[in-house]
């Protein structure tokens, strides 16, 4: 499940499957779990026309075919903190049959169809990048994320004096039941919040330091990586490690989501989202510390749940149907070359991919490893984090 990011007319709704920080300092209503706002900050061009997907294999038949990892060993000693992903080619993608584990169908649409894929062999940070790695980046060069920045009346013209702070999105739990139709109810753009201050300023980093850094926005996580000379995943690089070499999954660990009974992922179980329903079955109710679960396949930890996290793709729902359509194996995609989503056009929105830690099968199952989700590129929340790549050169 993803969040808003707000100045009522200023910065955006929060990702995953979300939408802006404009939104919240805007207008918007949440419609099967995704973000839809009406921007006040300008007119929009007319939307892009979206490719048909292929219709879903008959009962009974699959779309997925075996992975083939690429031979041979890793190209020499793993850098620090990271492992290798061996490449190869693989089915991508979600079975819309997985629809029936969410309460808010459309969990698999953007996801299908299946198709084929191959990308080069490349090292991968084991877990998502923690605060205590982020801050040696910000003591290292001085560099002030976008939600420690003031929004302007530059950049957001009819907002009101007042929503014109530095802060960013969190999560809110209600008081008791509400309707899952408006996620207005449970988040809140909070003055203050940022990295260092994930759900507001009284937060502190103690004790977090091996938490996954959160609050930070695509142009954040992209600055990280450049500085510790990587870069971010693109999707299908994403995918393809966080299926450790399986095909047709589920869930990054097998077909359970409790395998012998235990969960090995840091998600969301109870009464969302209520003060207290989140009833810590796996272990923690919010985020964890990176590492807490069994690693997949390929050593990564925390593929599923935990945080959501950015992938340099562009986001469209219709780019697997125009991969499918084009034929034969999409080498090393690098995703569409414009962003487009139908709930909020008029936002420049990147891929989200993983889940979080507020993923329930009341609302949003997008832990399981074929589906997406998706971000406004200015947008941060106190669920969205990210890990680096570092291609063979």
């Amino acid at each position: 499940m993803n969040a808003p990011k707000t100045p009522s007319q200023g910065p955006k709704a929060p990702g995953g499957s979300g939408g802006s920080l404009g939104l919240i300092l805007g207008v918007g209503v949440l419609v099967a779990g995704a973000l839809v706002a009406v921007n006040l900050l300008g007119s929009r061009s007319s939307p892009p026309p979206v490719a048909t997907a292929s219709p879903a294999p008959a009962a009974g038949a699959t779309a997925f075919e075996p992975t083939r990892p690429n031979p041979g060993p890793p190209p020499g000693p793993a850098p620090d903190g990271m492992v290798w992903i061996p490449g190869g080619e693989f089915s991508m993608g979600s079975d819309a049959s997985s629809d029936s584990l969410c309460g808010l169908p459309g969990t698999t649409r953007d996801a299908l169809p299946v198709h084929r894929v191959a990308v080069d062999g490349f090292w991968m940070d084991a877990t998502e990048v923690t605060n205590e790695q982020f801050e040696k980046f910000v003591q290292a060069t001085g560099y002030v994320t976008i939600a420690e920045r003031t929004p302007t009346r530059e950049e957001f013209p009819t907002a009101p004096p007042e929503n014109l702070v530095a802060g960013s999105t969190v999560y809110t739990p209600t008081s008791g039941p509400v309707p899952l139709n408006d996620y207005f109810q449970w988040w809140r753009y909070i003055h203050g919040a940022n990295w260092r201050h994930p759900t507001g300023p009284d937060s502190t980093l103690e004790g977090r330091q091996k938490h996954p850094v959160v609050q930070v926005a695509y142009p954040d996580a992209e600055a990280y990586a450049r500085w510790a000379g990587k870069r971010l995943p693109t999707e299908a690089e994403w995918e393809f490690a966080a299926r450790g070499g399986a095909s047709g999954q589920l869930y990054a660990w097998g077909q359970e989501l409790t395998p012998g009974g235990k969960y090995v992922a840091n998600i969301y179980q109870g009464r969302f989202p209520q003060q207290g329903g989140d009833g810590a079955q796996d272990g923690f109710a919010g985020i964890a510390p990176v590492a807490q679960y069994p690693p997949n396949a390929y050593g990564l930890h925390d593929v599923a749940g935990n945080v959501w996290e950015w992938c340099s793709d562009w986001y469209r729902p219709d780019y697997y149907a125009a991969l499918m359509m084009a034929g034969g194996v999409a080498r090393n995609p690098q995703g569409p070359t414009t962003p487009y989503d139908p709930a909020e056009p008029g936002e420049k929105k990147r891929v989200h991919r993983g889940g979080s830690f507020l993923c329930t099968d009341q609302y949003c199952t997008r832990y399981m490893v074929g589906t997406r989700g998706k971000g406004e590129v200015t947008t941060g929340s106190n669920h969205v984090g990210f890990r680096c790549v570092k291609p063979v050169r």
